[in-house]
């Protein structure tokens, strides 16, 4: 029987309009050491995006998010971040900033293993 591990992650939020602090979650981190783990889910609700904020920037929003996931990843295309280990991406990537992309607080789960984990987090926080 696997042991259960404990694991990160954070809900990435795309917030329009900094000054009126309204967002929308459109993708989540999750981050496990013990499994060497880090992986995003993006799901972009233009929809809802446009509810925000009509002239909003999806597609720069959307790429945005994506290199998020490829920082992830470890994608050596998406620049020097994406050369750092897993820990100082992850934590890179949950650092505070004032920009239309957000991270939210960090929270901690615990799971048997990663697989699955990304699905569960982006059915209960993205609407997927």
């Amino acid at each position: 029987m696997p042991t259960p591990v404990s694991f990160d992650y954070a809900i990435l939020r795309v917030v329009p309009r900094v000054e009126r602090q309204e967002f929308i979650n459109a993708g989540v981190v999750a981050f496990c050491l013990e499994k060497r783990y880090l992986a995003a889910r993006i799901h972009l609700n233009e929809a809802r995006l446009r509810a925000l904020w009509p002239d909003a920037d999806v597609e720069l929003a959307r790429e945005h998010l994506e290199a998020v996931r490829r920082i992830c990843d470890g994608d050596l295309a998406a620049g020097p971040i994406a050369k750092l280990s897993q820990r100082e991406r992850f934590h890179w990537i949950i650092s505070p900033r004032s920009t239309i992309i957000q991270p939210s607080p960090v929270h901690t789960g615990v799971c048997d293993g990663t697989e699955g984990v990304l699905d569960r987090l982006a059915k209960q926080f993205l609407d997927v």
